[in-house]
């Protein structure tokens, strides 16, 4: 995942701490399944909404946590998708 250098937080990092705080899973990695982990779609938004807020970038659709749910997974995408450089 790439770095943003303003913040030195890659968007990886960024995703699994939003998860384990959204979720409750301190134990939460990288590769931990959103379903698996407990996630909803009340949850499946506020992923969403705190990587917008974060990112400064209102446009980034909740389907993409349903489509991409792990942390690596959705990452990849933000970071293509996104340009998060």
């Amino acid at each position: 995942m790439t770095e943003n250098t303003a913040t030195a937080v890659s968007t990886l990092d960024l995703l699994v701490d939003i998860f384990r705080d959204v979720l409750g899973c301190p134990g939460l990695t990288a590769d931990t399944d959103f379903y698996e982990a407990g996630g909803d779609s009340l949850a499946a938004f506020q992923v969403t909404g705190r990587l917008q807020e974060t990112l400064g970038c209102d446009d980034i659709p909740v389907s993409l946590v349903f489509a991409y749910p792990t942390p690596r997974d959705l990452a990849e995408v933000v970071d293509t998708d996104f340009g998060r450089d």
